[in-house]
């Protein structure tokens, strides 16, 4: 997600685990001067029917030398019965990171892991493999933007706890900022890190690999972050800030190559830093990692990568709203060629979509993919750059009016052809995306991605995070191609919330949450609820029957004594097949 000014500007315009076996989950192996030490857990990931990804980091205090590790998998956690064991080793060209592949699994099974150096015991760890043939629920806990210096990572606690089988994190692990600004103040979401005992480490911005590797680490040393690992198996993708903010295949936003150097090694280091950390399967090409994951015959989860594979540059508002750079903004944006994933994974993809029997056709990606449009003259009326009591007024009139004339237009009363009419109009008051770093800004892109399902007949779900906050939406056609389709609905997107990055609550400040939520429930047609101030997580069901999302919001990020309720009505949303 933007955090940048101009982005912040534009946004002022819209107005103790107990489901595991044992505390042995959280607690250190037991180490002496001899052994290694397992300081930061342990993982698991990436499942298929028949193997999973074991992960884990080990090293002797105060040396280089390479750690020899056994690990066992069971299917108790008292490793009685030990299905498979072998050995890895810890070394300097991984940051002492270690991962191992292990096949040779039963489908839809629970197992428990660990490794070992001599007498030295990492933390037990529960796995469990996809399930094949047919299948009757998939129970999922999804995740977006966990920010150390902003707070507790109460939301990975809260999932730990629960009955979800597996993770599912969409991005922004990590972020790359430094604690500072250049003139002292603290950088994004850090205001309270001093409070909060969470300082990013290092306090700089990360550019190079010793510097991934610690805020990994950072992370990874987070008990809430070990107790989710040692639950269940994650499935991950990468979004913007495990590499800099507002990432595109060839630079970033939050990149100046004349002070930070080479984007490119500044990438590589970012990506080798995510392979060593994170329990993904790697393969030759660390840059590609989108791949599919097949749960039966009731989904296929297909991890998508919009950040560096093909995505274009991101467009601004200021080149789409000035005269002078209006026009080519304009053609850029609504170009066919415009790529979000290019041409290469969106073949994969359809590839995928059209082979796959599963009842559920599921993108886990990072970025909005519904249409978030608001018309020109709301975006227009809401000047970022005045403040003041009568500005604020003039923009919540522009919002009053668009929706007075909806209203009207809804209930088929007549509207005033001079005040009202023109603002339905979208010839004369177009609309626009309030994210141009969502698939808003890759129209084309969004509608061949779209087309393809309607094509091939299949119920999709989108899985989205990057914007802190909870959104549920229907996936509809532009119908570029035919008019005739525009508005036809292909889906439905579950958008999750912030771990424990900021979002609209600290974006609009100045707005009541409860407005907010009704200006976009309001404006964008194709939003059926969102929530502006909350952290937590979504929970997806899969059955058969619906597609079920529940967001699951914890009420505070600032102590780790939190509590988190049952989701209200509101806050559990299906889509029936």
């Amino acid at each position: 997600m933007n955090h940048n000014p101009s982005r912040r500007a534009f946004v002022i315009r819209v107005a103790s685990l107990s489901a595991v076996a044992g505390s042995a989950l959280l607690l250190p192996g037991c180490n002496d001067e001899e052994s290694a030490h397992f300081n930061y857990g342990i993982a698991s990931g990436d499942p298929l029917a028949d193997r999973v990804i074991l992960w884990t980091h080990a090293k002797y205090s105060d040396s280089e030398n390479a750690v020899s590790l056994k690990w066992e998998v069971a299917t108790d956690n008292a490793f009685t019965n030990i299905v498979q064991n072998g050995t890895v080793s810890a070394t300097a060209d991984t940051g002492f990171t270690a991962k191992v592949d292990v096949g040779g699994l039963n489908a839809n099974t629970a197992y428990f892991y660990r490794f070992s150096n001599g007498d030295s015991k990492s933390p037990t760890g529960s796995t469990r493999t996809l399930p094949s043939g047919h299948v009757d629920e998939v129970r999922l806990a999804v995740f977006s933007c966990a920010n150390y210096p902003a707070g507790y990572f109460n939301a990975y606690a809260e999932a730990a706890r629960s009955d979800a089988q597996f993770a599912i994190h969409l991005g922004d692990y990590i972020y790359e900022y430094g604690m500072f600004e250049a003139d002292g103040s603290p950088a994004y979401a850090s205001a309270n890190a001093a409070v909060l005992g969470r300082i990013s480490q290092p306090t700089t911005e990360l550019l190079s690999l010793a510097d991934y590797r610690q805020r990994h680490a950072q992370y990874k040393s987070d008990p809430d972050s070990q107790a989710l690992h040692a639950r269940m198996p994650m499935i991950a993708i990468w979004d913007d800030h495990e590499i800099a903010n507002d990432t595109f295949k060839e630079g970033a936003e939050n990149h100046d190559s004349a002070i930070e150097g080479s984007f490119t090694a500044r990438k590589e280091a970012a990506l080798r830093a995510y392979h060593e950390w994170m329990p993904i399967r790697t393969g030759a090409d660390n840059a590609k990692i989108f791949r599919s994951f097949d749960f039966g015959n009731l989904l296929s989860l297909h991890m998508l990568d919009t950040r560096l594979t093909g995505r274009d540059e991101q467009i601004s508002f200021t080149n789409l709203l000035n005269p002078a750079t209006a026009a080519t903004a304009t053609a850029t944006l609504a170009s066919p060629t415009r790529q979000m994933l290019g041409t290469e994974q969106l073949g994969w993809l359809q590839n995928a979509m059209a082979t796959s029997s599963a009842k559920w056709q599921v993108l886990g990606q990072q970025v909005l993919m519904a249409r978030m449009e608001f018309p020109l003259s709301v975006l227009s009326a809401l000047n970022p750059e005045n403040t003041s009591p009568a500005a604020l007024v003039a923009g919540e009139a522009a919002v009053t009016s668009y929706l007075t004339a909806k209203q009207k237009q809804a209930f088929g009363l007549p509207l005033d052809p001079v005040t009202e009419a023109p603002l339905l109009n979208t010839a004369l008051n177009p609309k626009l995306g309030y994210n141009l770093d969502a698939w808003d800004g890759y129209p084309a892109a969004r509608e061949t991605l779209l087309m393809t399902a309607y094509q091939l007949n299949k119920k999709l779900i989108s899985l989205a995070g990057d914007t802190h906050n909870a959104w549920h939406a229907d996936l509809t056609l532009a119908g570029y191609a035919n008019p005739a389709l525009a508005g036809a609905k292909v889906g439905e997107e579950f958008a999750a919330t912030s771990v424990s990055s900021p979002g609209f609550e600290d974006y609009l400040s100045a707005l009541p949450s409860a407005q907010v939520k009704t200006i976009f429930e309001g404006v964008v047609d194709d939003l059926q609820w969102m929530d502006p101030s909350r952290r937590g997580f979504l929970k997806m069901t899969f059955t058969p029957a619906a597609a079920k999302g529940e967001w699951i919001f914890v009420n505070t990020i600032s102590s780790r004594t939190y509590t988190a309720d049952a989701p209200a009505a509101e806050e559990t949303r299906s889509f029936i097949a």
